[in-house]
């Protein structure tokens, strides 16, 4: 099958290597499974709402927010630099790692890690390596995302002239820059499927080196993977699926906003509301 092109590379494409191969989890945040607790979550709710005042509030107020959210609502942030170590580390443990991770480069040259947790629309963002500079963030993903995409990107997608052997890359690239022009918040994505279109090698490798690198990668792990990367030309994004085995299955580019794949949906936040009240419930009170 093909061999996926890379549209994230230097810093952030290193920090992220270890995820593009599923060997590695954000261990930034020490977090473990949410049925680790489950054996002693009643014997020990009433002392955990007595020594983690601060985790027990945090968690109730992203309960309330998630039964409240909307996937095109301001999400809300709540930190966590004045919780303990402790603290923070049960809050790892009840909000667990879910299915999406990743890195949003920003400008000064450091990374944001993403975890969403096991509830979905409940996500950890962490700026750089300092723990007093992390955060819970209730939304349909973290704002940091799409800052990202929409400050660090390119408005402009110049062409350029493709190298001798190139077949069909011009009138792609034409069609890319303006449905990117043209995309405005509220519109449908466009999805153009590089799979099934006539591109040599000579091709994606124009395509790749005229969309440029982005400041976001993340991925989605379930049957296999699903690699979110934005370019460097802002609206586009590759959306890559890949087979249990790491073959890529399915290479295309999408014009829009963060792509859906990867974004809580509404009924996502009425079930994590849901199944947050019982954790704490069961956990603290």
């Amino acid at each position: 099958m093909k061999t996926a092109i890379p549209v994230v590379s230097g810093g952030a494409h290193r920090a992220t290597s270890d995820l593009a191969n599923g060997s590695a989890s954000l261990d930034a945040f020490n977090t473990g499974s949410t049925s680790a607790l489950a054996g002693r979550a009643w014997r020990d709710r009433d002392e955990r709402a007595r020594n983690y005042p601060n985790a027990t509030l945090l968690l109730s107020n992203a309960a309330a927010a998630v039964g409240g959210q909307r996937s095109g609502a301001r999400t809300h942030l709540y930190g966590l630099a004045n919780l303990s170590d402790s603290e923070r580390k049960l809050i790892g443990e009840v909000l667990g790692e879910g299915e999406v991770a990743g890195v949003a480069a920003l400008p000064d040259g450091s990374l944001a890690q993403i975890r969403e947790s096991v509830l979905a629309g409940i996500w950890r963002v962490r700026i750089g390596t300092d723990p007093s500079h992390e955060y819970v963030e209730v939304g349909a993903v973290p704002q940091i995302v799409r800052r990202a995409a929409t400050d660090l990107t390119s408005p402009d997608l110049v062409i350029g002239t493709p190298p001798d052997g190139a077949m069909n890359v011009k009138p792609v690239l034409a069609e890319i820059r303006e449905r990117a022009k043209s995309w405005r918040l509220g519109m449908h994505a466009h999805a153009i499927n590089l799979t099934l279109l006539p591109m040599s090698i000579i091709d994606l490798t124009f395509l790749q080196q005229s969309l440029g690198n982005g400041p976001v990668k993340l991925m989605l792990h379930g049957h296999g993977t699903c690699r979110v990367q934005a370019t460097g030309t802002r609206n586009v994004w590759s959306v890559q699926f890949f087979s249990s085995t790491d073959d890529l299955i399915l290479d295309t580019l999408e014009v829009g906003g963060v792509p859906i794949v990867v974004l809580a949906a509404d009924e996502d936040f009425q079930d994590s509301a849901e199944r947050m009240q019982e954790i704490i419930k069961a956990y603290f009170t």
